[in-house]
């Protein structure tokens, strides 16, 4: 470098902020900390060498140590211990001390002399009879902690010489212990002898071998031994391995015992029990354990840690064998016979139903084989971070599903509500503690019962056999009255979390009282007032209203309609609150819809209680119809909720923004049809039929032509329309016609015999059902009374027998009769067949396959008679009804109609059967060309509408609006409004002889000022009943 003139240095700076000083001690520190790390790993490096060393060289010397005295033990006894006598296993000898220091399961001549040596205590216990002085001498109490200590040696050492040896010796492992050559069988009865639950020494030696976690050894070896169960000399007998499980389950919890507990995860629950049909290997030991006081014992322990061991269950079986499911199943087959003695302890019930309900509730849905299936969706179980789906073996689901059964069923309830009163008493106190904790622990059970089992074979049990339904009602009741649910016990916290107290039991009563619903007659609901009373009936309404708005409204925890639960997760699933709330806002709303069909065929309360509180006006409007909303959702879940006007506005309001939607985006078609008046129903078939569902939510226009050939005048606005579709659904669904029918009450539904008087009467159907949508897409009343059965259909349900008077009172009178008769009804010689009556045409057709052999008898009259109901409510008429619904939906989305009942779907399509409100007319009508309200014509117009017969008032509603049915919310929704305008401009003579004339498709009626009252209605009365079509239009 060059001087470049400048004698001072310049100064370096740091541009990231720290001097050099503060960096250096920075690096200096990591540097130590490394160092120190460094030599501390060093240190705990040289300490892990020094104990493996020291391990290493102990095992040696004691091995070596065990060498010399196993070649003593050969000098002295022999090899085979040809040496040996009785006096060798006393206290004072040195034979079982030697054998056990330095007996060894892996070498084979070790277990040669264990073997011997067990030979030769059976040999000498036979000889003497004692048990006790063979090991002990004279003196026990002396001597027992030596006894005592060399015993559970000896006990070990045979349990770990089976279990290394298990896959040489499997095929001996189940064989009995009259085997004299098995080795595996001498050393299982030696076990057997020593652990006598009589011996003084059992209950330490049972306690060292639970402390040694021998349960695990012997699952391995019964699971060694699962392929050979059928081993010659196993069959049919009592194995030696099953005699020792035998005394050991036995000794475990009995009085005397003091054996400390062992950790869950070594137990004989989660060992043993999770074997798979295990009861089919070990027979003796199913009976041993199903003893009430061994099953009391082993269920309270598993209700004290299942659900916070559940994770350390044995995972060494395939995927299709879950331990939950097998202790699962294993408990339940053999809690039955417990449950069903006279002395089984409510508390053991409660332990029971804790288990089985943890265990239930991880278990994926097993299906049904037949319709109806679980009510829960198709799920994967999460371990760990993977999703893998869960198939249990089909054995094993069919040993779960065999075990919950009718018997189970009600022995479990019995115990649980048999000191519950179901009288009704005083309501001021709730229930006790006692009461729910039964409530709750049948709830549970049943709640994921419902969930994972399919229920067609378990509610008509619950129904009838059971007292669930009194006893849930009696609780609901007093905890609705006194306002305060009680909380359920901390058992079940898992399930509901902080959720309400009342989920649970609705989740359980919805379901079972619906099916009871499903069963009972009109005689026993309304005039014996069974199984509730109609006041409790009422009270149940606005529970389960009050519930469902909690659910739906202010607490929704999810979408309500998706219909699917929770993934499970460590053995229950991830959300069970969401999953019971969701499972209640389905299960409630089912049965409130149902107690309002039951209201609809007899009123017993007014159609408000079914209303919910919180709907106004904006709840209508905006949130209602927006979807993805709450107020939506209630819509679709539970819409009689809302009011029937109200859901009638929403409806309207849909077919509205539909057509306008389609007129804005100009698809709307124009169709002219040439109909004949009377060839009406042909003409509009031919023409109509071809159309699609395009055209036909597009406009429609009509020309009438006369008998005689001659085109009505007239200009189609939507009036000649609106009669044209009053006259061709007369014309269609007359019963002349053949394809409907009339039931007493003079309600229609489809003819079953349609097929024999039209070839093509299912095109038919089609069509009917896109005209009667047209008439309700175009909001236009026709005049057809259709039977709720029919209507039914519409909304997809199925009919059950409470819906058979209105078809066939007679037949429903003659079914009842059965249902109640009290003799042998297999003396009526009724079988599973039917015969059906067409046009003077029998046919018997069968209601189950084989039918006609199989007769009625009391065990099966209910299923008679629900089938009989089935044949005639659904079955006959399920092609007419199944034509019809898709012509039907063409117009009519399935979401809308849902939002109504069968009752009002008929006011939907019919409107009101009341007389025709002429003041609210009157408070809806224009006026016009020099008429007013107050003008003395308009007065006389409205006393002469008033004093018409209901008939003739209809014929006057048709004339002027082409409709015999006004607008269903009343005559402010007539569009356009209706208007009375003044025909001539003068009073003279020659206008006063004209005859008022409409125009419908205005809403018009053309009026002459007549001068008297009787003028008006004689001339009135002769334009509205010429039958002229549209001539004087």
């Amino acid at each position: 470098m060059f001087f470049s003139g400048d004698p001072t240095t310049r100064k370096r700076v740091d541009l990231g902020g720290r001097s050099s000083k503060e960096r250096d001690r920075q690096k200096l520190l990591e540097q130590t900390r490394l160092e120190r790390n460094r030599r501390l790993w060093l240190r705990q490096q040289n300490s892990a060498a020094l104990k493996i060393q020291k391990y290493f060289r102990g095992r040696k010397v004691v091995e070596v140590e065990r060498a010399k005295v196993r070649e003593q033990f050969y000098k002295t006894y022999g090899k085979h211990c040809h040496h040996v006598d009785r006096h060798c296993f006393g206290p004072d000898s040195e034979f079982l001390r030697q054998l056990i220091f330095f007996v060894n399961a892996w070498n084979m001549n070790d277990f040669s002399v264990l073997v011997e040596t067990c030979r030769l205590i059976q040999h000498f216990v036979r000889e003497s009879g004692d048990v006790v002085e063979l090991f002990a001498g004279t003196d026990y109490l002396s001597n027992h902690s030596l006894v005592v200590y060399r015993l559970k040696r000896l006990s070990f050492a045979c349990i770990q010489a089976i279990h290394h040896n298990r896959n040489k010796l499997k095929d001996q492992l189940l064989m009995t212990g009259e085997e004299p050559s098995a080795s595996t069988a001498i050393l299982l009865q030696a076990l057997v002898l020593i652990l006598d639950p009589k011996l003084p020494w059992a209950c330490k030696t049972v306690g060292y071998l639970l402390q040694r976690n021998v349960f695990s050894l012997f699952r391995e070896v019964i699971l060694t031994a699962k392929e050979n169960i059928n081993a010659k000399g196993s069959f049919g007998k009592v194995s030696a391995l099953e005699h020792v499980l035998a005394c050991m389950v036995s000794h475990v919890g009995q009085s005397p015992c003091i054996c400390t507990n062992v950790d869950p995860q070594w137990s004989f629950s989660f060992q043993i029990l999770t074997i798979p049909f295990l009861w089919k290997k070990f027979p003796y030991l199913k009976e041993v354990f199903a003893s009430r006081s061994l099953t009391q014992y082993y269920t309270n322990q598993m209700a004290l840690c299942v659900q916070n061991h559940a994770n350390v269950l044995p995972t060494d079986m395939l995927n299709e064998f879950p331990g939950y499911a097998c202790i699962l199943g294993n408990i339940l087959e053999t809690t039955g016979a417990a449950l069903s003695q006279p002395d089984c302890s409510f508390e053991m019930a409660l332990d029971l139903a804790a288990v089985t309900t943890y265990l239930l509730e991880a278990l994926p849905p097993i299906k049904s084989s037949s319709r109806e299936s679980s009510t829960v969706g198709e799920d994967d179980m999460i371990i760990g971070d993977e999703s893998v789906e869960i198939v249990l073996d089909d054995n094993l689901q069919q040993q779960i599903t065999n075990a919950i059964d009718s018997r189970f069923l009600v022995q479990l309830t019995n115990v649980l509500f048999g000191g519950i009163s179901t009288a009704h008493g005083s309501h001021n106190e709730g229930p006790d503690d006692k009461e729910v904790a039964a409530v709750a622990a049948a709830c549970a059970f049943l709640h994921v019962t419902f969930n994972t089992l399919p229920l067609e074979r378990i509610m008509t049990v619950l129904a009838y056999r059971t007292e669930l339904v009194p006893v849930l009602w009696n609780f609901m009741k007093r905890c609705h009255e006194n306002q305060k649910w009680s909380s359920l016990p901390e058992r079940f916290s898992y399930l509901l979390g902080d959720a309400p107290g009342w989920l649970l039991p609705l989740s359980v009563f919805c379901p079972v009282y619906k099916h009871m619903l499903m069963i009972v007659d009109n005689e026993e609901f309304y005039e014996q007032e069974k199984p509730l009373s109609l006041k409790d009936v009422r009270c149940l309404i606005v529970i389960l209203r009050q519930a469902l708005w909690q659910i739906l409204w202010v607490n929704p925890s999810a979408h309500p309609s998706s219909g699917k639960f929770i993934s499970y997760t460590s053995g229950h699933k991830k959300h069970p609150v969401e999953a019971i709330q969701s499972r209640v806002g389905t299960v409630a709303s089912e049965l409130l819809s149902q107690l309002q069909d039951w209201n609809n065929r007899r009123q017993f309360t007014p159609p408000s209680d079914f209303h919910a509180d919180g709907v106004n006006d904006y709840f209508i409007s905006q949130q209602a119809v927006t979807e993805g909303t709450k107020a939506h959702d209630i819509l679709k879940q539970a819409p009689f909720l809302i009011p029937f006007t109200s859901r009638v506005k929403i409806f309207t309001s849909q077919l509205a923004s539909v057509r306008q939607r389609q007129e804005a985006h100009g698809v709307f078609t124009r169709n002219r049809f040439r109909i004949r008046r009377d060839h009406i129903l042909e003409d509009a078939y031919n023409q109509m039929s071809a159309l699609s569902e395009e055209d036909l939510r597009g406009l429609i226009r009509v020309t009438f032509v006369n008998e005689f050939g001659v085109e009505e005048p007239g200009i189609d606005g939507g009036g000649i329309f609106k009669d044209f579709m009053e006259n061709i659904t007369r014309a269609a669904f007359d019963v002349q016609y053949g394809l409907f029918k009339e039931t007493a009450d003079h309600l229609l539904y489809p003819n079953p015999g349609s097929g024999m008087i039209h070839e093509q009467h299912l095109q038919f159907f089609h069509f009917l059902g896109s005209l009667l949508a047209k008439a309700m897409f175009e909001g236009i009343l026709v005049d057809m009374p259709f039977a709720t059965f029919f209507l039914s259909k519409l909304k997809q349900k199925y009919n059950y027998l409470n819906d058979l008077p209105s078809l066939d009172p007679e037949l429903y009178r003659h079914l009842i009769f059965l249902k109640h008769y009290k003799e042998d009804i297999s003396e009526l010689e009724l079988y599973f067949v039917i015969v059906n009556n067409e046009y003077g045409e029998q046919t018997e057709e069968e209601l189950l396959p084989g039918g006609k052999n199989i007769r009625v008898t009391n065990e099966n009259v209910i299923t008679f008679i629900h089938l009989v109901s089935n044949h005639r409510l659904n079955f006959q008429i399920r092609q007419q009804s199944t034509h019809f619904l898709r012509g039907f939906q063409q117009l009519m989305r399935k979401e809308w109609i849902d939002m109504f009942n069968e009752h009002e779907l008929q006011l939907l399509i019919s409107g009101s059967l009341d007389s025709l409100d002429v003041d609210d007319l009157r408070q809806n009508t224009n006026y016009a060309g020099g008429y007013h309200g107050e003008h003395y014509v308009i007065d006389m117009f409205w006393e002469v509408l008033k004093s018409f017969s209901l008939e003739n008032q209809k014929k006057f509603l048709k004339f002027v609006t082409g409709c015999s049915r006004g607008p269903l919310l009343g005559f402010k929704y007539l569009e356009p409004l209706f208007c009375i305008q003044r025909a001539a401009g003068s009073a003279s003579e020659e206008a006063l002889d004209r005859l008022p004339t409409s125009a419908t498709c205005m809403n018009l009626l053309k009026l002459p000022p007549y001068g008297s009252k009787e003028q008006l209605e004689t001339k009135l009365l002769y334009a509205i009943n010429a039958d002229a079509g549209f001539d004087l239009s």
